[in-house]
């Protein structure tokens, strides 16, 4: 393009920044390549052929596609454009979900988000099969081979039965609800949690008859109404003292506080690239705005254990 342009061997090498022969060879083995003639040369001048005029017009679409390769290149590189694999628990509220969205589009508007509504677990095994880029995980969990975003924490209170005898007590301790059956999430989801929520509930004088398990909200909240059990959920899902309308439940907060939910953005470690920075920004940024949760742990690297003794 540039010799066709200049009509000069010479004006077109000092406009590459090249030597005139190494442009002579590359015109000639490219001539090779085509099996056509691009230029008649003189003594005095350059004339492009015809056949070089039909296919200057395709080499000049050709390396504007370069250019815009290399640009979305530089673009995916730097996490402004792309495929971003990510993923959210399933207790998410949908409130928290939006803000989310919307703080990452902020961020990174150009990079297309795949989401999946995947459990704990469920994005562990995504990240140890390289088919994740981030996620929100609950802890404790195994978190060997990640990096973690600030980790948050938010008190769970009790959801039970407005008729239930500790429904009556402004904060109500764990061994109170000794006759009640609990409602938990399934415990292939968050094998740690799970665990450490019963252990919990142990050490506090609550070994509940039964263990149901539920995780939709209308799902759990039918099961504590019809089978007289009770649920744990964050202080954010039902302000203390306000009644369930119409369901006959009532949200009451744990005396000392023994139970909390701590999430964490969560990626392979050295691939947290700008995309990934963004969205684990959004996730604590909505978390932060739409929850209750606070910030749980210091900034220097430490390892999550279960059974409330979290920190190393």
């Amino acid at each position: 393009m540039a010799v066709a342009e200049e009509s000069h061997f010479g004006r077109a090498a000092a406009r590459l920044d090249m030597a005139q022969p190494p442009l002579s060879q590359r015109i000639q083995r490219l001539e090779r390549e085509l099996g056509v003639r691009l230029f008649d040369r003189t003594s005095r001048q350059v004339a492009i052929t015809k056949a070089g005029t039909l296919l200057l017009e395709e080499a000049r679409a050709l390396l504007a596609r370069s250019e815009t390769l290399r640009a979305t290149a530089r673009r995916i590189r730097n996490g402004e454009s792309g495929l971003l694999r990510a993923a959210l628990p399933p207790d998410l509220a949908g409130e928290t979900v939006a803000a989310l969205l919307t703080g990452f589009a902020g961020r990174r508007g150009g990079v297309e988000l795949e989401l999946h509504e995947l459990s704990t677990a469920q994005q562990l095994a995504r990240f140890a099969a390289r088919e994740l880029d981030v996620g929100l995980i609950h802890h404790p969990c195994d978190v060997a081979g990640l990096e973690l975003g600030p980790v948050l924490r938010r008190e769970l209170g009790v959801l039970l039965p407005r008729d239930a005898a500790p429904a009556r007590l402004a904060e109500v301790p764990l061994a109170s609800l000794s006759d009640h059956d609990l409602i938990l999430f399934p415990r292939a989801g968050a094998p740690a949690v799970y665990d450490d929520v019963l252990t919990t509930c142990a050490r506090n004088g609550y070994t509940p008859p039964a263990v149901r398990h539920g995780q939709g909200t209308s799902f759990v909240r039918g099961l504590v109404l019809s089978t007289k059990a009770v649920a744990f959920s964050p202080r954010d899902a039902r302000p203390a003292d306000t009644p369930e309308p119409d369901t006959g439940l009532v949200w009451r907060p744990l005396v000392g506080a023994p139970l909390v939910w701590r999430h964490s953005a969560a990626w392979p470690r050295g691939t947290g690239d700008a995309a990934v920075g963004a969205f684990a920004d959004a996730a604590t940024g909505a978390l932060r705005t739409t929850t209750t949760a606070s910030a749980d742990a210091p900034t220097r690297p430490l390892r999550l254990r279960p059974a409330a003794e979290f920190w190393l």
